[in-house]
This record gives structure tokens, sequence and C-alpha cells, in this order.
């Protein structure tokens, strides 16, 4: 059937950060790669905030705000020969090349912060966010011929379907309601929404309510560049709930951003930091489930160790459950696989940099690869052959104790918070150290194998890849937690910092698992440990260093809240152990590509879903795109992202 000439396809882009955008971007590479005759193609991007960027990524944002990942890691552009070639740009490292040489369009700051910045090395959120508006420019001026492209700086708050549209050939289109008052007749419309806010819990409601009634300051979850952190009071003791990546941003804010100094206290590129205080400085009491912060990231020049093959949990491994039939249990079939890749890569590395801490190295590897050689469905218990051959070969102190590495201070009391603060400074200071041994340390190539089994994972458990049962009590239950422990943390200098903090009195912990209260009386917040024989922390404020929580049941948006009340979208329910429901974090989507089911199980048409959303179907949502890497292996789950872009756009565009 001929197009009509005057066709129109409409797209709604509700969320301009990097995965709208990246939509974006597939739309436009795809229309170029061959459209229609006669036919034209106009985008309708929403968001409050500026495109490109979007809510998280805003240039203007503190330096001191650090992303999680290294220059070489991040991208908003596929490398994949399989799909449409991109109009423009290119991962974030080849954009810093570039800008480092020309200094094109950025200011003095972002000028400094490239002089200095090589691949390997952390950048700050604002940087990356230069990159998206940047590459986001770059886009715009090369539009094919037919693609109109109109920004609406505000914010949906409905999506209403209707029949017999003539938005676009499928049929259906939807009205998208604006809070300016306006609407968008549209075809399609994809929620990339990222990050959106969240209702409090019931502790945090009680808290927030106390702090109204007492004249306290309770600071709920909330991404740190939205807080005024001059609102903390100077000098005041502060409770800070949460160990996570947030908490450094907040020890950025109330140290660095109060005017003080970290300086090397011995050589320099040593490790060991001093701390200068501003004297604005509040005293900061830290507090998490663990009693610590995540352990820091190795110094790497990959965002894979190179040392560290797969040799159990592996993309063949995986194909032969796929190729047998077998949906793997997390915990009996996945798990087994990645554990002895952690075991060997800890010995393989303690054998190659630390001989002398096994009888007979070579004689031991050999022992051990038999050891870990998996046998389907058998019942002999490996770990227990691996201990005993452990127990001969290896001395005392250097035997891997995986567990142990997520929960540092587990099984230990502490006489005082004094004492405690002393042990959490030593295994900071212990742990940067690792940090920077890098490939030669074996705690950090055992975490090293975790994390590139993380990249196996994701692709393995997508799309209902293993059970309800296994996805909720064990990937989700037990080994989510764990893993980023280990595995998400900081750059080390984050370590290092804490550390100085932690020796100047400006921060000191609770200890593990922590009770919080109010005592209305002495109007104060109060934290206590019951490993740590002190009196109870307290402090007029309290802080959540934490994100909103990525629960779609609990997220406060309009546009949500009416696809639920309309029946259009639902959360994703899963059938946990003994056939009980439970509600999970995300829609419930069909894939490919990820289009939302209603109330009534059907698929709502040309309403397309990407990013955290995503969170009950896809494992580890949180970071966008991964750069295809100069060395090593390219993972499947590396562009995802990208890859679920181009079919959201290719189905738009019914290629």
């Amino acid at each position: 059937m001929s197009v009509a000439k005057s066709q129109t396809i409409r797209v709604a882009l509700i969320g301009a950060g990097p995965r709208g955008t990246s939509v974006l971007e597939r739309l436009l590479a795809n229309w170029a790669a061959g459209s229609p005759p006669g036919t034209t193609l106009h985008l309708d991007v929403v968001d409050p905030f500026p495109a490109g960027s979007g809510h998280v990524w805003q240039p203007e944002q503190s330096r001191l705000y650090l992303m999680n990942t290294q220059s070489f890691y991040p991208t908003l552009i596929p490398e994949d020969p399989r799909l449409a070639p991109p109009l423009a740009g290119g991962s974030f490292d080849q954009w810093r090349e570039a800008r480092r040489r020309d200094g094109a369009g950025l200011n003095d700051a972002e000028k400094a912060e490239l002089a200095t910045l090589e691949s390997n090395n952390f950048p700050s959120r604002a940087l990356y966010g230069r990159y998206l508006r940047q590459t986001l420019a770059g886009l715009l001026e090369r539009l094919p011929d037919g693609v109109e492209v109109t920004f609406h700086e505000t914010t949906a708050v409905a999506a209403r379907p209707f029949v017999n549209s003539t938005a676009n050939s499928a049929g259906d289109g939807f009205d998208v309601e604006l809070a300016n008052g306006l609407t968008l007749t549209v075809g399609s419309v994809v929620l990339a929404l990222g990050h959106i806010e969240s209702r409090l819990n019931p502790e945090q409601r009680s808290f927030k309510r106390a702090a109204d009634e007492q004249g306290l300051l309770y600071f709920p979850p909330a991404p740190p560049a939205d807080v005024d952190w001059q609102s903390v009071p100077d000098n005041e003791p502060v409770l800070v709930r949460g160990m996570g990546l947030n908490f450094f941003d907040v020890m950025g804010q109330l140290t660095e951003g109060r005017g003080g100094k970290f300086v090397d206290a011995g050589a320099p590129g040593a490790g060991v930091l001093e701390y200068r205080a501003s004297g604005r400085e509040p005293k900061i009491i830290a507090a998490s489930r663990r009693g610590t912060p995540y352990r820091a990231k190795a110094g790497l020049d990959a965002y894979y160790p190179g040392s560290i093959t797969m040799r159990y949990l592996t993309e063949d491994a995986v194909d032969r459950f796929r190729a047998a039939g077998i949906q793997p249990g997390f915990d009996h079939d996945l798990w087994p696989l990645l554990h002895r890749d952690a075991f060997w890569a800890y010995y393989s590395t303690l054998a190659r940099s630390q001989p002398t801490a096994i009888k007979d190295p070579a004689q031991f590897l050999a022992d051990l690869e038999d050891a870990l050689q998996p046998h389907a469905h058998t019942t002999t218990h490996w770990e227990s052959s691996v201990g005993d051959l452990v127990e001969k070969h290896v001395v005392s102190s250097r035997r891997l104790n995986l567990r142990g590495l997520a929960a540092p201070l587990a099984g230990r009391t502490f006489a005082s918070r004094r004492e405690l603060d002393a042990a959490i400074t030593a295994y900071l200071d212990d742990d940067a150290r690792r940090s920077a041994l890098g490939e030669a340390d074996p705690v950090k190539m055992a975490i090293g194998a975790l994390h590139t089994g993380r990249a196996i994972l994701k692709s393995v458990v997508a799309d209902g890849g293993i059970t309800d049962e296994s996805w909720l009590s064990g990937l989700r239950g037990w080994f989510e937690s764990f893993v980023e422990g280990l595995a998400s943390g900081a750059p080390a200098l984050r370590s290092e910092q804490l550390a100085a903090l932690a020796r100047a009195g400006v921060v000191s912990f609770v200890g593990p698992d922590p009770k919080f209260s109010v005592d209305r009386a002495a109007k104060v917040f109060r934290a206590v440990s019951p490993w740590v024989h002190d009196a109870p922390a307290e402090a007029p404020t309290l802080i959540e260093a934490m994100s909103p929580a990525n629960r779609v049941g609990m997220n406060v948006s309009p546009l949500l809240e009416q696809l639920m009340a309309d029946g259009l979208v639902r959360t994703k329910i899963m059938m946990g152990g003994e056939g009980a429901p439970v509600q999970t974090t995300g829609l419930d989507v069909e894939p490919h590509p990820y289009r939302p089911l209603a109330a009534n199980g059907s698929v709502t048409r040309n309403l397309y879903v990407l990013g955290l959303q995503l969170s009950a179907v896809q494992w580890g949502t949180a970071i966008a795109a991964e750069a295809r890497p100069r060395t090593g292996p390219a993972y499947a789950s590396g562009q995802r992202t990208l890859r679920d872009a181009d079919e959201i756009a290719r189905s738009i565009l019914a290629r």
C-alpha cells in the first residue's frame, strides 16, 4: 500500500537524559539509512531539564561529584556494525581526546579538568554532562532531510491513547499532556524516565514528621546535586545513613565543599592523605548495614582486569544450558561457576605475586584446577575439596574468605566507637593500598572475576532467563548486595580521603547493623550498633545518603501514576518461594522491543520503555552503555541499552 505524501511519523520521547537521547540518536540513524518516500519524522522531546544531560548529568553541578566509571567506559553512541551507522559523535573517551586538543565549547573549569584527565581517570559528572550536550548538539547539526525535533522543557503528566489516529501508520496514537498545558498528538511514546522521585517509606516519613515537629533537619533520599548542602550547619554533628556511592558525594560537599583540602601525607602518590580543615566542617557520623563503605575500585587500564580470563562462568557454558533446554537457577547453576572463577582469580594471582605464601605453587595450581572442574549435577561438595587443598598449601593469613571481603567487620565487637574508627581507618588504608596494586593484588582480582561475571550474568538472567524464585531469592536476594559492596565502589581516592577525614576527627562511624530513632525529649536523632559498646551517636541532623528508590510502585511521577491508574502499565509480579506473589521493582513488559503489559495482560501498543523501569527484566540497569573496549572481550551486555534503543527506533519506523 502506498504511503500518503503528507504522512508524518510523530514520536514523544519522555526523558532527555542519556537513554532518551540514545533513542533520538537511533531514530536519526535509522531514518538516514532509509526513510519511506514522502514521509517526515517529528520528534517531541519532553524533559524539564536540558536535553542530553537531563537531570543527573547537568554540566553546572559541582565538579566534586565524580563518575563511578573511568573515562574509557561510557558512551552515548553505539559501535556495532550490525546497527545503522551514527550520524555524529563517539564515546566519551574519544570526545575527551578531541576536546583536550581544541577546547571547543568548553569553559575554563572544563578545560582545566580535561588537562589532567586521562583515559583511566574518573571524570566529574559535570564533564560527562558536557559530553552529552555536545554530542546531542552534533546530532542536531546533522538532522537528515524530513526530520524535525522540538524540545519541551516541562514535564509530561499523562499519555492517553486513542484509536484511528493519523499520527502514524500503525493507527493508534497518544495525546501526551504536558504540565505547561500543551497537548502533543503522537503516534508513539518512549518512556526514558531515568531516576525519578519516590515516596518515602514508613520510617523515613516518621523521621521527616519528627524533624518538622521538633525543629530537626532531615534530608530524605535525593540526587546529591539537588540538595542544598550549605543548609547543613557548620561544626555540628550530623548523622549520615548509607555508605554507598552517594555517601562520598555527601562527604565531599561537607568537606572540600566547605573549603577543606586534602594533601599528600607522605611520598606523592603513596595513597596516604592528610586533611586540612577549613573550620566549617560538620562532625560527620556515618552508618550503614555493613558498617563500612563499599570496597574501592582497583586501579586498572580497562573495565575488566586483563589478567582475568573467565574459565567457568563463560558465554559457552551459558549456551550449553540453553542448548540443553535448561533454565538455570542462580544458586544451583550460575553462582557455583562464578564462585570457581573468583577462587581461581585469587589463587592464581597469589601464586604470581606472592609465591612464598603457597607451598609448591605450581603443584597447588594444578591440583586446584582439577578440584575446580565443574561436573554437572554432581553431589560432590567441591568447596570442601578446595578448602582442604588450600589448607594444605596456603598460609592461613592468605586464604580467601570471599563472603568476609564484603563484610569486613562481621563477627567483631568493639569496646568503643574510637576503637571502631581505628579499625575502619585501617580497613580503608588497606583497601586503597590493594587498589593501587591493581592486577597484582589477589583480593582485587577475585573481585575482578566477580565484576567480569556480572557482564555475563546480565545477559543470562535477562527476560526470564532464570526462574522468578531464583531472581528474587538468589540474584536480587543476596548476590546483588554482595557483589555491589565488592565491585561497585568509588575510586580509591575516595577511600584515601575518608581515611584522612577519620584520622582528622572529621568523620567517625556508628558500626554494623545500626538502629535509628528520634529522641524527642533531647531533640536529636540517634543511631546505635549492637556490635559497638558505647553511647549512641546523636545529632540534630540526619542525611539519607542514597538515591530515591527505583521502584515503580513507589515512584512519584504523574505520568506513571496516570498510566497505572488507566491500566496501560502494571508492576511486574513474580512468584517467590511456595508460590507467593511478590511485587518487583519494575514494569511488566514484553520484549523485544520493551512494551508494557496493560492491567489485563495485553500489550500496550506504541508505548516503549527503556532504562531503569526495566529493572524486573534486566539486571544492572543503572549503567547506560559501555564503549567498545580497546582490548579484551566485548560482552553483549555492554551496549545492551543502545541495542534496546535501536530496537525501539526500528519498531517505531517499522523497519
